[in-house]
C-alpha cells in the first residue's frame, strides 16, 4: 500500500517560490505515475501537473506552464513540485497522487492513492 505525504507548503508573496515535497512509503516508486492536484476553497480539485513512470514525460496546466516544474527522485522516493512566480490564484491545498497503472492525465480519477495536501497561500 503506497502512502504519500506532502510537505513544503506554507504563505508566500505574490511573485515568490516554493517547493512542495511528496514522500512516498510501502513501495517504490519506479512504477508509478504521479500527478499534483490543487483544490480552492468551493472549488473542484484541479489536475497542475503529471509525470510519468520514468519521468519522460511531463504535462502543466495551462494556468502554471512556464511557471511550476514537476521531477522526481525514485532513489529518494520523492517527487517535487517547483513553484516560481507564484500568484494569488494559485492559493490552494495542493495534493499529491499516485497512478500505479504507470501511465496517466490529470484526472482525479485515474489516480489510486491520495496524500493528505498541503496548504499554500499567496497573498501580500
Amino acid at each position: 500500500q503506497l502512502q504519500l505525504v506532502e510537505s513544503g507548503g506554507g504563505l508566500v508573496q505574490p511573485g515568490g517560490s516554493l517547493r512542495l515535497s511528496c514522500a512516498a512509503s510501502g513501495s517504490t516508486l519506479d512504477y508509478y505515475a504521479f500527478g499534483w492536484f490543487r483544490q480552492a476553497p468551493g472549488k473542484e480539485r484541479e489536475g497542475v501537473s503529471y509525470i510519468s513512470s520514468s519521468g519522460g514525460t511531463t504535462n502543466y496546466a495551462d494556468s502554471v506552464k512556464g511557471r511550476f516544474t514537476i521531477s522526481r527522485d525514485n532513489a529518494k522516493n520523492t517527487v517535487y513540485l517547483q513553484m516560481n512566480s507564484l500568484k494569488p490564484e494559485d492559493t490552494a491545498v495542493y495534493y499529491c497522487a499516485a497512478a500505479a497503472l504507470g501511465v496517466a492525465g490529470m484526472e482525479t480519477y485515474e489516480y489510486d492513492y491520495w496524500g493528505q495536501g498541503t496548504q499554500v497561500t499567496v497573498s501580500s
